[in-house]
């Protein structure tokens, strides 16, 4: 499942940012992420979402930025389960699709086990059966959230043993883990793993995904062909008005650890944020990397 960015609900309600819902049929099973602390609210967005054709509507009860800490939603929620509670039972109300909840192992000083064990009870009577689980706290004074994701330190036994106490439910960790094997090591303890910046460093991670986890074994299409592809998906958007840089950051690690890594960076930092910058930007990035070899 590929997530969005989080998206406010105040965004969709009171700016009316509805472009921030379209996407490309590729990107299917897709799962939109919300902010908010208002029942209504939520449960308006989640019915916006599911029109725009989503597969599943995430609530973040995970970002400690200063923008939710003034809005009262995000990690701050994780100090009022009951509130959560009432978010995803309207959702869940609103809309067929499924409602999940991203959260961390605790805020401040409500970090305990037993605090964990009470959120996570707490959200699955009002429906909730999944939970994607950083498995670090957050501080919301005194840490930015780029060190929020570094420096509470990781503690994977916390969600394994949330996992073993709600076997019912579906339990996915997230946090710290840069590899495959690392997936696969939790996948004993936990039903999934999310990856998030592991993949926007190295993006074609992902192609032995489907061998190595799922068991399929067909060959995993070459960085060349997965360019190809993603060629003739980028020319569509131009077409429609969205920008090379909006689409090349997906891809801009695509070949991390390679020959030719650094020159494919290089030309793209240089040449894809020209006003006209279009596929042939793509094609001489790729042409100076197989140079490179």
């Amino acid at each position: 499942m590929l997530y969005t960015e989080m998206i406010a609900t105040g965004a969709l309600i009171h700016g009316k940012q509805f472009h921030r819902l379209e996407f490309s049929p590729q990107e299917h099973p897709l799962a939109i992420q919300l902010g908010g602390n208002d029942p209504a609210e939520l449960s308006e967005c989640a019915r916006y979402a599911e029109q725009y054709g989503y597969d599943e509507i995430n609530l973040n009860i995970g970002c400690p930025s200063d923008k939710v800490k003034i809005g009262q939603f995000g990690a701050c929620l994780m100090a009022r389960p009951e509130l959560v509670a009432e978010c995803v039972a309207a959702m869940s109300a609103a809309v067929s699709i499924p409602i999940t909840v991203k959260t961390r192992t605790g805020i401040d000083n409500q970090d305990s086990y037993e605090y964990l064990h009470h959120f996570i009870k707490t959200v699955a009577d009002s429906g909730c059966k999944t939970f994607i689980i950083h498995a670090r706290k957050a501080w919301l004074q005194g840490l930015s959230p780029r060190q929020n994701r570094e420096i509470p330190p990781l503690d994977y036994s916390r969600v394994h043993r949330i996992k073993q106490d709600f076997p019912h439910l579906e339990i996915i960790i997230n946090g710290g883990i840069q590899t495959l094997e690392q997936s696969m090591q939790q996948l004993q303890h936990v039903d999934g793993v999310m990856l998030g910046r592991a993949i926007c460093h190295n993006p074609y991670l992902l192609a032995g995904a489907d061998r190595m986890i799922f068991g399929h074994f067909g060959s995993a299409n070459t960085r060349s062909e997965i360019l190809e592809k993603f060629s003739r998906y980028a020319e569509l958007q131009i077409s429609q008005g969205i920008s090379l840089p909006q689409m090349m950051r997906h891809v801009f690690g695509l070949f991390q650890g390679q020959p030719g890594a650094r020159v494919w960076r290089r030309y793209l930092s240089e040449n894809m944020f020209d006003e006209n910058s279009g596929i042939e930007v793509i094609e001489e990035a790729l042409h100076l990397v197989h140079a490179a070899y």
